[in-house]
């Protein structure tokens, strides 16, 4: 059984929190057929928001597990995403119709596919005018999630939605040091992750609660981020944990600390569930 196919009884948290591994699937499957200039926290941001309001809009009585529910209403937010930003001005979407116009009628005349420098000349400006443009909109080029595949669609080439067995206890795994991480934040750090991602409270709410400015919000978000990532690496995939540039220093030795508090507390607090669970 997947590990997102819930009981009646769980809540809006738990749907989220076991579910953010699937936003950074997809905006990974995402970031690698969109130009490179792409903003991974924008879309992370806009996928974490959509997965929020499917956790508080999902009817599980309709039979259709939260996992597939909330990937399509991700993938949306993400293409949503992607619409919003254009990377080309109207100067240059207004001398690419110019370019495709002239190609085309050029097409005809010569009976076969023109090359850039006949565009150029037929325009009368510099070949490197041209190349310019090419690249402006393919840097603006963003792939479809519907479209067919004559059209540049990946909603086909993503991968199966049904994990093998081998993949729901790797889910399990993960979700289970995610928690972990989680709960052995510090603070600071935890309120923010569980306000910002979990509860949806907006930015200037947190830092009136906790006495500090939006954009340090913003910083401690990053950095708890940051702390989870290397949090479940250190256990899963120590060799992703980059090296602290003081490895004496005071925060390293923070850092081992965070990695030893998340190790135990999988080592304590899991078993325990699971024996618990066995007995019910």
């Amino acid at each position: 059984m997947q590990p997102t196919d819930s009981p009646r009884d769980i809540t809006v948290d738990d749907l989220v929190t076991s579910n953010i591994p699937l936003v950074g699937h997809l905006v990974r499957e995402t970031l690698a057929r969109v130009p490179g200039h792409v903003d991974r926290d924008d879309l992370t941001s806009a996928g974490l928001t959509a997965l929020v309001q499917a956790a508080q809009a999902y009817d599980a009585e309709r039979g259709v597990p939260f996992a597939r529910y909330a990937a399509t209403r991700v993938r949306g937010a993400l293409l949503d995403e992607l619409r919003g930003v254009d990377w080309a001005t109207r100067g240059v979407r207004r001398r690419a119709r110019d370019l495709d116009e002239t190609r085309t009628r050029l097409t005809y005349s010569l009976g076969r596919t023109p090359t850039d420098k006949e565009v150029a000349g037929a325009l009368g400006m510099p070949l490197e005018e041209v190349l310019a443009n090419k690249e402006d909109i393919a840097r603006a080029q963003v792939l479809s999630l519907e479209a067919g595949e004559e059209q540049g669609s990946f909603a086909e080439v993503l991968p199966s939605r049904t994990p093998t067995p081998e993949q729901a206890l790797e889910h399990d795994e993960l979700l289970s040091y995610l928690g972990d991480a989680v709960a052995e934040l510090p603070a600071k750090l935890r309120i923010v992750v569980e306000g910002y991602f979990l509860a949806e409270r907006p930015m200037a709410e947190l830092a009136a609660e906790l006495g500090v400015s939006e954009s340090r919000v913003s910083q401690l978000r990053a950095e708890a981020m940051v702390l989870l990532r290397d949090g479940i690496n250190s256990q899963l995939d120590p060799h992703l944990v980059q090296r602290h540039e003081r490895p004496e220093g005071v925060a390293a030795r923070r850092r081992e600390a965070y990695y030893a508090a998340v190790a135990e507390r999988h080592a304590v607090v899991r078993p325990a569930a699971a024996r618990f669970a066995t007995s019910a």
